[in-house]
């Protein structure tokens, strides 16, 4: 297991919001970003675009996420092409695994339906290690808060996994590192 390393995601899913119950379906986007805790670096990112084999992208996911139906139809592939993708890229089951909330849970009930094997072993759960830390009172929070509180400005477009995942490892860093979280860019 490589303890040097932390590999955010965030997953974007189909959903709806049509008069009836809210409801999510499957995963149409997973955005990555690996975080080195040694230097506080974020060394690698990446986006998948997941082409859902039962749902389809309403105007309410689209808005929400950006995500339109032709860019899944242009650049979207099946789930386990994107995590065998994943598990070559970013060191699959030698890496730990984190994101905000219970994305893991989402991704596992997807892969046992779809008969795919998890990409990863090790999870961690940012949001409840978030508000484990004394300096947070409140305990009903969401990522974009924890960022505010750690000092951390958000950057991008919300709902866009890609981006989520990256400012995920952003706060992560002012978790588990000492240095201020650096991009390639910096």
């Amino acid at each position: 297991m490589n303890f040097d390393r932390i590999v955010c995601f965030d997953l974007e899913m189909c959903c709806w919001n049509d008069g009836r119950t809210s409801r999510t379906g499957e995963i149409i986007e997973i955005g990555v970003a690996e975080l080195d805790l040694n230097t506080g670096r974020i060394v690698r990112r990446a986006q998948h675009y997941v082409r859902p084999e039962h749902d389809e992208i309403s105007p309410f996911c689209s808005e929400l996420t950006g995500i339109k139906p032709d860019l899944i139809e242009k650049n979207g592939k099946p789930l386990a092409t994107i995590l065998r993708s994943i598990e070559q890229k970013f060191g699959g089951r030698h890496k730990i695994y984190a994101a905000w909330g219970h994305d893991d849970r989402i991704l596992h009930k997807e892969c046992v339906a779809k008969e795919l094997k998890m990409p990863f072993r090790e999870y961690l759960n940012l949001a409840t290690l978030f508000k484990l830390q004394r300096h947070v009172t409140n305990k009903r929070l969401g990522q974009r808060a924890a960022m505010e509180i750690a000092g951390v400005e958000w950057e991008g477009r919300q709902h866009s996994g890609y981006v989520d995942a990256y400012n995920l490892a952003r706060l992560a860093a002012t978790m588990f590192c000492e240095k201020e979280p650096l991009t390639d860019d910096k």
